[in-house]
């Protein structure tokens, strides 16, 4: 499990962010569908782990198993390029600009929604046999975290909005360090151990992931969920894409690059 210090995997993320930035419009759009939706299935795995075994920690412990997936097939997440792509502007990077940076979030945002929702509809016809019947004990589980997690927030008024937002910034302060930990490694174990450990600690502390979220709650609508596809985006979507925006590049991104990569001059000794 090599090791690589905080100044050579900085270097990594400025240069990921580089080339997320100059990559075309196509390839874009297909690592993020792709990713979307392997995240979406890991999302799905997990709760119906949670639901089989009665137990959240055994979902938990096994959800990073997408997360580690999408990543080492060189698929990109909504929330890892807010937090890499800024750092080609901040570095002034030839092509980098904050046009290339709004462009590339929103393709990834596309690409992102297109695979978790097709997800959805697939699990929601396995988990009501091609809608024929009911759903199952799992399909109900996921309309009910629909349910809590929109009008549950809005029931709360101005307090739930400022909870929602919270747990979206902390979200990808957790996610974004699993993308960056992957970096501190050229194994593939060392990648998949450092990845592991920050997703656990998101998905077991109910934080908010604009792309789980993605799967969720579209499948929770489909599923019979009591909220609105409005309740979604406005207590829950957009706001989770704004804190997951803030947690990933104040708390990792610019921060790690602040200090490892645009280090302050050294104190002279007494």
């Amino acid at each position: 499990m090599a090791y690589l210090a905080p100044a050579e995997f900085v270097t990594k993320m400025v240069d990921a962010g580089e080339s997320k930035l100059l990559m075309s419009t196509r390839d874009t759009l297909i690592r993020a569908y792709m990713a979307g939706a392997i995240l979406a299935l890991a999302a799905a795995f997990a709760v119906s782990v949670s639901v089989n075994t009665g137990n959240p920690l055994v979902g938990a412990l096994l959800f990073p198993v997408g997360f580690c997936m999408l990543y080492l097939l060189g698929f990109d997440l909504l929330t890892g390029v807010f937090t890499l792509a800024p750092l080609a502007v901040f570095d002034k990077r030839p092509g980098a600009t904050w046009n290339g940076v709004m462009r590339n979030w929103g393709l990834v945002f596309t690409g992102n929604f297109a695979g978790a929702l097709t997800v959805a509809v697939f699990m929601a016809i396995i988990f009501t046999n091609g809608f024929t019947e009911a759903p199952n004990a799992i399909g109900q589980k996921i309309g009910h975290i629909g349910e809590g997690r929109t009008v549950g927030y809005a029931a709360h008024g101005a307090a739930g909005m400022l909870t929602l937002f919270v747990r979206a910034v902390m979200c990808n302060w957790m996610v974004s360090t699993g993308v960056v930990a992957a970096m501190m490694s050229t194994s593939v174990s060392g990648k998949v151990i450092a990845m592991w450990m920050p997703i656990l600690v998101f998905f077991y502390m109910g934080f908010e992931h604009s792309i789980v979220n993605m799967y969720l709650f579209p499948s929770g609508l489909m599923l019979g969920g009591n909220f609105t596809f409005m309740d979604y985006m406005i207590w829950n979507e957009i706001p989770t894409v704004l804190g997951n925006l803030v947690g990933g590049l104040t708390f990792v991104g610019a921060t790690l690059y602040s200090t490892h990569y645009k280090t302050a001059p050294k104190r002279r000794a007494a």
